[in-house]
């Protein structure tokens, strides 16, 4: 299987010169969703007005679904599963939960480039060259945003979402972020259309066959953000 293309891949997001490193913070318990938002919002804030460092905070939330602001209520399909919670990024509706790494990544763009686009395909970069970690392809699309999987063994255009992106920008600051599926409950993304899509299937890093832990990804994660990002620093 060949690699991706690392130099167009290597995409540079780094800051201007003598800017602080980016706060890396990993939690251990899971974090209600409305907590974590409200955290957020005072965080970016905070960056906006220079009083705190740009962040990427890494976390699990409880079983539930999330309506991006372009969900349509007929994708909800089990609206009493779990609780629902309408989002201020952009993108449809999305299920996060126990074993899916969610990366929520607050940045000051006016520190780096003033760009949404690019800004989307950093982070699509950063998670496909963090796959290729563990030799798997993961791979972008032009009408779907997200990082997606072939499936051969299935048949010759079978794929699966194995991350999804979706983001907000207020001032420049960049809040909510990635979901990378390392071992998520995979039936529990069928009470949805993941991001609208109904002819593609959800996977993650353990459906593949990879036995990959949550702390080993986080490092993966870590290193391959840096590559494109820039410094970061343990809290």
């Amino acid at each position: 299987m060949p690699a991706p293309d690392r130099q167009q891949l290597a995409l540079d997001f780094s800051p201007i010169e003598g800017s602080p490193p980016v706060e890396w913070v990993i939690e251990d318990d899971l974090v209600d969703y409305e907590q974590a938002i409200a955290e957020m919002e005072s965080r970016v804030a905070a960056i906006s007005e220079g009083k705190a460092n740009e962040r990427v905070w890494l976390l699990e939330h409880p079983p539930l679904y999330t309506a991006g602001t372009s969900a349509d209520e007929a994708d909800l399909i089990m609206p009493d599963r779990f609780p629902v919670y309408k989002a201020g990024r952009g993108g449809q509706y999305t299920y996060h939960g126990p074993g899916q790494r969610v990366a929520y990544v607050m940045l000051d763009l006016k520190r780096r480039q003033q760009d949404v686009r690019a800004f989307v395909a950093a982070l699509e970069a950063w998670v496909i060259n963090t796959l290729w970690n563990y030799h798997v392809r993961g791979e972008r699309r032009e009408d779907r945003v997200g990082v997606w999987v072939r499936r051969p063994e299935r048949s010759a255009t079978s794929e699966d979402k194995i991350a999804a992106i979706g983001i907000r920008l207020r001032k420049w600051v960049t809040f909510h972020g990635i979901s990378l599926n390392v071992e998520p409950e995979l039936d529990h993304f069928s009470g949805i259309v993941p991001c609208g899509i109904q002819e593609h299937g959800v996977t993650s890093l353990v459906d593949l066959g990879l036995p990959v832990t949550m702390p080993e990804n986080d490092m993966v994660m870590r290193a391959e953000f840096e590559k494109i990002f820039g410094p970061t620093a343990l809290l």
